[in-house]
């Protein structure tokens, strides 16, 4: 989908937040800054310059955006620190010409990349800053598919959890689909109908309107593109409305009519238990989505969140592979338990 960076703080943050996007689009860009603790940092005029814009301008949107700037990584030095980086730049190779207020300013910005790449992407009439903002975008697009080899639909995949969440929701359904066959008076249909009412609950979406906003064609498999949270959270319906079918058809001493399956799943989604964990999952599912799949539930846009960098290190980093290895190591795991018996 299109996106405007300049009013979308959430595209922004999640950008930013990409350590593995971030390392290729500065070398990209490759902005000339001054080593300082550690990092590399640029000033107000060097920003101002590599934009075409004044530093006025520079000053009004850090007037503007000052919170969302400090959060990631602009702050203004003195004192030692200060003395530090005007040594720093003395002796590097940074042209000296707009920077000689500096040797008797009391104070000043610093901009680490992250905040330079944060400030380009809410200057709005820059044209370098807009060209920049796109480039950002192709790049961001690009790692991600090379990390996942272009398998997004399945990066839920590539969490270390997926796996076993993956299989305790099997039997789970299983056991639902059990109950549904022997405590429900209706015809095969009543699968799909109380799966997507489950769905419906979670994540406000049916299966349909969930496989059209992540484009799924006909082959593909719902559950298999679910994040491990999600199919937690659905294993525990399962369970809890197993037991719930089970308990009143027993009761009844026959098997329950639709309506009063319904009753049975409406008072169990409004246990109070389960509303933190339906909370965290559409942030979950709705969050990840849109940073890793380019897809946006509008049912959940209300619970869209920046991603942390500790989730792209997740379904990115080195620790996230892919299935076929996770199942591979299960195979290994499961043949030498077996030969020590």
């Amino acid at each position: 989908m299109s996106k405007d960076l300049t009013n979308s703080p959430v595209d922004r943050q999640n950008i930013l937040n990409n350590n593995y996007a971030l390392i290729e689009v500065e070398k990209a860009v490759g902005i000339k800054g001054i080593q300082f603790e550690g990092g590399t940092v640029v000033l107000k005029e060097q920003v101002a310059d590599f934009l075409e814009v004044t530093t006025r301008t520079v000053d009004n949107y850090l007037e503007r955006f000052g919170d969302e700037l400090g959060q990631n990584g602009y702050e203004v030095i003195r004192s030692k620190r200060l003395q530090d980086l005007k040594l720093r730049l003395s002796e590097s190779d940074v042209h000296e010409t707009d920077f000689a207020n500096i040797k008797k300013a009391p104070q000043v910005g610093i901009f680490p990349f992250r905040a330079f790449l944060n400030l380009a992407m809410v200057v709005a009439e820059s044209e370098r800053a807009r060209l920049l903002r796109q480039l950002v975008l192709d790049i961001v697009i690009d790692t991600i598919n090379q990390r996942t080899g272009g398998r997004t639909k399945y990066i839920n995949q590539r969490d270390e959890e997926f796996l076993q969440s993956a299989f305790l929701e099997e039997n789970y359904r299983k056991q639902f689909t059990d109950a549904l066959r022997d405590c429900v008076d209706m015809g095969n249909f009543k699968y799909a109908v109380y799966t997507d009412r489950i769905y419906v609950s979670i994540f406000r979406e049916k299966s349909k309107e969930y496989r059209d906003v992540l484009k799924l064609e006909a082959k593909d498999c719902v559950r298999a593109t679910f994040y491990s949270e999600i199919l937690d959270l659905i294993a525990s319906y399962e369970n809890g409305l197993t037991h719930e079918i089970r308990n009143e058809s027993e009761r009844q001493g026959r098997k329950l009519r639709a309506a009063e399956v319904d009753t049975i799943i409406r008072r169990f989604e409004a246990q109070p238990l389960l509303v933190p964990l339906v909370e965290k999952a559409r942030n979950k599912m709705a969050s990840r989505d849109l940073a890793f799949r380019d897809a946006l539930h509008m049912q959940l846009k209300e619970y869209i969140t920046p991603l942390q960098r500790d989730e792209f290190e997740r379904f990115l980093g080195e620790k996230s592979k892919e299935l076929a290895e996770r199942l591979e190591e299960a195979k290994d795991v499961m043949k030498r338990l077996k030969e020590r018996e």
